[in-house]
């Protein structure tokens, strides 16, 4: 019934912003028309006049269209807490490639994607479809209490998905709908496979220091840690690092590698694309642009923190050299990026532009400050970004990487 409720509140949230989007556009367009009258001698007071009577019959109207909205989403919790009995939250979606298309891929795939995209809202709002954080292993996600003393192996996701997109063409890649790096890893360097699950939405420096908690509680006995993080896991895992180091906490000393996939450490172009178009159509003062730059206003922090790789919290949008930006790597494990290109060759200049499509290879290949120590770098041809969640030749290269 709370995924209920979250849904419901999602549509409120939905009127309230088309409210918003409507004042912006017709704000707009009342400046549009103040212009032109003021060109004509003599009349542009008197457009002036009319307009404020006008603005105020708008302002009017849309406040009593929220009132109402939040006044009928009331009236509608009441109604179904009365009429519906509250129900135990499921199992987690089961980690196979092959219930692609069922009920439960469908909303766990929707769910992760609305986290990705306005997920900051849902955990300010306290909405029940927040993902939060929290650790999967087998088909339960972790209590409080749970602890695990043997050796592990961390997978945390990226933007806008679930644990499940480790899972990804699983049987096509490995001939069995049940394995997954995880899996597979984990039989061959006796680790148990453990699944983040979480809010992508929020900012990366809130979910690295909610993993790097979550790991202080469950894993900080292991005997071994392994950390995997694929595209924007892979900046998570590295901000839960700095967090537990800062924290103190005493699975940091347990960690024996980071390995990232795919990962944007200098930034995703696309990210910063969203960025540049939002100043772009806000410069234009038109009802058209003024909507849609506040649509795009509205992406999710975790989408804004792409745009540099950023660990800490700053602010995206503040002008610094991307050398202020970086974080050193934490002493301790060894490190491992993998980019890909989309190219067989990862040399071509086609592969050296556009990378695996969404994260360019100089970005996956880390970040520009690393620490007085060597770091693995590794490049694989023909391979997109998606596709690095579950790829033979990288579990192949992963697999002895972690055999070293």
């Amino acid at each position: 019934m709370a995924r209920w409720r979250g849904w419901k509140a999602l549509v409120h949230d939905a009127v309230d912003t088309t409210t918003d989007l409507v004042a912006e556009g017709h704000a707009s367009a009342r400046r549009r028309i103040q212009r032109v009258a003021d060109e004509v001698p003599g009349l542009g007071p008197a457009v002036g006049v009319v307009q404020e009577g006008v603005q105020l019959g708008t302002q009017g109207s849309l406040r009593s269209v929220k009132a109402v909205n939040r006044l009928v989403e009331a009236l509608s919790d009441v109604a179904l807490d009365a009429t519906m009995a509250p129900t135990p939250e499921g199992e987690p979606v089961p980690q196979r490639s092959d219930i692609v298309g069922s009920t439960a891929w469908v909303a766990d795939a929707a769910l992760g994607a609305i986290n990705g995209a306005i997920g900051d809202h849902l955990a300010r709002a306290g909405n029940p479809l927040d993902l939060g954080m929290g650790l999967r292993v087998g088909d339960r996600t972790l209590a409080e209490g749970d602890r695990l003393s043997e050796g592990v192996l961390v997978l945390v996701h990226g933007l806008g998905t679930t644990e499940w997109c480790w899972s990804l063409e699983a049987e096509e890649a490995f001939g069995d709908p049940a394995a997954t790096y995880g899996t597979l890893l984990g039989a061959a360097h006796d680790l148990q496979p453990v699944y983040a699950r979480y809010n992508t939405g929020r900012r990366i420096a809130d979910n690295g220091r909610a993993l790097a908690e979550a790991l202080e509680a469950h894993v900080s006995d292991a005997e071994r840690i392994v950390l995997l993080g694929h595209s924007m896991g892979g900046l998570v895992v590295r901000s839960a690092c700095h967090h537990g180091r800062e924290l103190g906490h005493g699975w940091v000393e347990r960690v024996a590698w980071v390995v990232s996939l795919g990962t944007p450490h200098q930034g995703a172009p696309l990210a910063r694309l969203g960025a540049l178009a939002t100043r772009g159509l806000d410069a234009v003062d038109v009802p058209t642009t003024k909507v849609l730059a506040k649509l795009l206003a509205g992406r999710s922090a975790g989408v804004r923190d792409l745009e540099h790789g950023e660990l800490l919290g700053r602010d995206p949008d503040a002008t610094c050299p991307p050398e202020e930006r970086a974080v050193p790597l934490m002493q301790g494990p060894r490190y491992a990026f993998l980019a890909t290109t989309l190219t067989q060759d990862p040399e071509h200049p086609v592969g050296r532009l556009v990378g695996d499509l969404l994260v360019l290879r100089a970005s996956a290949e880390g970040p520009l400050v690393h620490g007085a120590f060597p770091v693995h770098r590794d490049v694989l041809g023909g391979v997109a970004h998606a596709r690095t969640q579950a790829d033979p030749d990288i579990l192949a290269r992963l697999t002895a990487l972690l055999g070293e």
